[in-house]
């Protein structure tokens, strides 16, 4: 019975790197409509979403059903309660990568970023991704010296907002109040896309020690 009941556990760790991957796409897809006006590749990401969702409704019910039959203490309850979680800050990750999608074929077929913009806006898709790397490997692996490591990686991510931010203010900003309305839109959809991570991160860590992760 026990067998089966880590079997099950298993196979919601499984699901969460599922939906982590796809996030990783999600969000390296939409980085690059974004810069290059590719509609076709928005709409891939846009339509694409409605697999993390579904995988979020499926996991969930199966997370609450091991609950209910299993009745389970201690750190199984930890980790159960902690998919829950999880499994909602990765169906929001797809849900930001999804938006920055909607910017590029809002904009479509002129690109959304301002020329001046793209390097920091395509340097905060690089860490995106690079912070959904690791955060996978932290699922993966339980590997809580990762999951520690994902909060200090996101201080680069808000390095990276408040440069954009600071472009936006600048007295010579020649584009349109729309314009840098977008983009203070996109900026903060990569910080949230990279406070989810952290979150996720640290549910981990409180799964394996059962305690609350330091802050960096």
């Amino acid at each position: 019975m026990r067998d089966l009941f880590h079997e099950e556990l298993d196979s919601i760790t499984a699901d969460h790197i599922r939906m982590a991957n796809l996030v990783h796409d999600a969000i390296e897809s939409a980085t690059r409509a974004l810069l290059n006006a590719d509609l076709q590749l928005a709409e891939k990401v846009i339509a694409d979403d409605l697999s993390v969702d579904n995988i979020q409704h499926a996991l969930d019910d199966r997370t609450i059903n091991i609950i209910a039959r299993q009745q389970p203490v201690a750190s199984d309850l930890r980790t159960l309660v902690s998919s829950l979680r999880i499994s909602a800050d990765l169906e929001r990750m797809g849900d930001l990568a999804h938006h920055l999608a909607k910017l590029a074929r809002m904009r479509y077929p002129v690109s959304a970023v301002p020329e001046e913009l793209k390097d920091v806006i395509f340097e905060m898709g690089v860490a995106a991704t690079r912070i959904v790397e690791k955060m996978v490997v932290v699922l993966e692996f339980r590997d809580v010296n990762r999951a520690l490591e994902v909060d200090k990686d996101d201080d680069e991510m808000d390095i990276l907002q408040r440069k954009l931010i600071a472009q936006l203010l600048n007295p010579e900003w020649k584009h349109s109040v729309e314009t840098a309305v977008d983009m203070a839109f996109a900026s903060r959809y990569y910080e949230r896309f990279s406070d989810h991570a952290v979150s996720i991160a640290q549910r981990v860590y409180y799964t394996q020690t059962g305690e609350f992760a330091p802050k960096a």
